[in-house]
């Protein structure tokens, strides 16, 4: 699903709603997630799963088309740890 997808999927849930303000919620929403993570923190959503950031060491890297080697910077990548009960209901036959 991308995020068009989502806002007319809530946008039908919520008639109510304006498409314009369901925009406004998804982008706060993933704003906020960016914002936290950016700030060294956590975020969790119960029964979804966590969101966190994962430190990568500095190393050596190598350019696929040309085979040169690169020095790739140390940085921090985000995590996503599902919760529970996605784990269940993804394996459910």
């Amino acid at each position: 699903m991308i995020r068009s997808e989502l806002v007319q999927s809530l946008m039908k849930d919520n008639p109510g709603l304006s498409q314009r303000d369901v925009e406004a919620i998804v982008s706060t929403f993933f704003d906020e997630i960016v914002a936290r993570l950016a700030a060294g923190g956590r975020v969790e959503l119960r029964g979804f799963g966590a969101f966190s950031t994962r430190a990568r060491d500095a190393r050596t890297g190598r350019n696929p088309r040309t085979g040169e080697t690169v020095d790739v910077e140390a940085k921090r990548v985000p995590f996503f740890k599902p919760g529970k009960e996605m784990r269940v209901r993804l394996n459910v036959a």
